[in-house]
């Protein structure tokens, strides 16, 4: 009883946010104690199978399960000791915070992992202000801007090779140091998985997980919770227009990338070039992707996630949208005197946007892709239960 107890007591602290990040994995071990003795919840999503496997949860199937966890609310809406319940299982939000954690464990350098956590709109923000400021300023050394000819395109303001010696140094880094910590992070998950080899199928169907977000539709089919009981489709929706929209991008980037070195084509490229097709449909998957999800986090209760990565959300949400907003920007304001100013401020977002996506919240995108290519690795193994700490 005085085990009970003391379980209880610390329950409800961290139902009430009193929580230090010590005690998250010691949280979400507590809850999968619970939930795999009642397992009502079995076939909503990747975690509760992958729970039933397990007696005991270390750190490394802490993590393992907290990024397997896609935050759709199904099980929070379906347990019968959720808040008010004296147990207080709330698994979105124990996961979340769990998960965040481990964005800053496994980061390379930690030191801006763990800086970004805190701060991540404020940072997002400060650093698109600061950088587009001394690109404008290095624009005003070779001139006014407002003096150039019209019809002057944006090679006329930064050189193609000075393009090349600012963005490739940060998009090598920004590479560099997601491989490190997926790597990182992928080691201690094998290790749950005592080492199980890769096959092809579950390759497979990790992919088509991560392709079609399939754990975004609560486990029936209708979708995630939001604000009431109500099941929803948009948030899904919403994730496919940004995550296919930041590939459509990247995509006009790549095939740009070869028409300039192979092809002998510079840009700027006028429609319908393959470059501006993918740009322009990139860029709308990307401002109606961020906008809604932006919408629907300020309508989620409160009960779902964890409040306290909202900055990190938020500045994410932010950098994608002022990616893709000053991309069009751009394209309307070519020929014209506001030309410099537009391009400062789009150099900058995508700048300040590869910087960080090694500890925000597209490093969620890719531990997730490695939890469900594990996930889809154990489950073809026999079903014998873990009883290892």
């Amino acid at each position: 009883m005085q085990l009970l107890d003391a379980l209880t007591r610390t329950a409800r602290a961290l139902a009430h946010g009193n929580i230090v990040p010590s005690l998250a994995e010691t949280e979400v071990a507590r809850q999968m104690q619970i939930c795999n003795a009642c397992r009502y919840c079995e076939g909503f999503c990747a975690v509760f199978p992958a729970m039933t496997r397990r007696l005991e949860f270390g750190k490394a199937d802490i993590h393992f399960l907290a990024n397997l966890c896609h935050d759709c609310g199904a099980c929070l809406h379906a347990c019968q000791y959720a808040p008010p319940h004296e147990f207080a299982i709330n698994v979105p939000r124990a996961m979340a915070r769990v998960r965040v954690q481990t964005y800053a464990d496994y980061a390379w350098p930690s030191a801006l992992g763990k800086l970004y956590q805190h701060n991540g709109l404020g940072i997002s923000l400060a650093l698109v202000f600061f950088l587009a400021l001394f690109l404008f300023l290095a624009v005003l050394a070779n001139g006014a801007p407002w003096k150039m000819s019209r019809g002057a395109d944006f090679y006329d303001i930064f050189p193609h090779g000075i393009l090349v010696l600012l963005f490739v140094p940060v998009f090598l880094f920004a590479s560099l140091a997601l491989a490190i910590g997926v790597r990182r992070f992928l080691r201690d998950i094998t290790v749950v998985t005592s080492g199980a080899p890769l096959t092809r199928p579950a390759a497979a169907q990790a992919a088509d997980a991560v392709l079609r977000l399939k754990y975004l539709d609560g486990g029936h089919g209708a979708g995630c919770h939001d604000e009431d009981d109500a099941h929803t489709l948009a948030r899904r929706r919403f994730h496919h227009c940004t995550f296919y929209g930041f590939l459509l991008c990247f995509a006009a980037t790549s095939v740009a990338t070869i028409y300039h070195y192979f092809l002998g084509l510079a840009a700027p490229y006028d429609w319908p070039s393959l470059p501006k097709i993918l740009g322009v449909a990139g860029g709308f998957g990307l401002l109606i992707g961020t906008t809604g999800l932006c919408c629907l986090k300020l309508r989620r209760h409160p009960l779902h996630g964890d409040q306290a990565q909202k900055p990190m959300d938020q500045g994410f949400i932010a950098l994608l949208f002022l990616v893709s907003a000053s991309g069009f920007a751009l394209w309307l304001c070519r020929g014209t005197q506001a030309l410099p100013m537009v391009l400062c401020l789009h150099l900058a977002a995508v700048m300040a946007l590869f910087a960080t996506l090694p500890y925000g919240k597209f490093a969620h995108g890719i531990f997730r892709s490695a939890a469900l290519l594990r996930y889809c690795v154990e489950r073809r193994q026999p079903g014998r239960l873990d009883h290892r700490g």
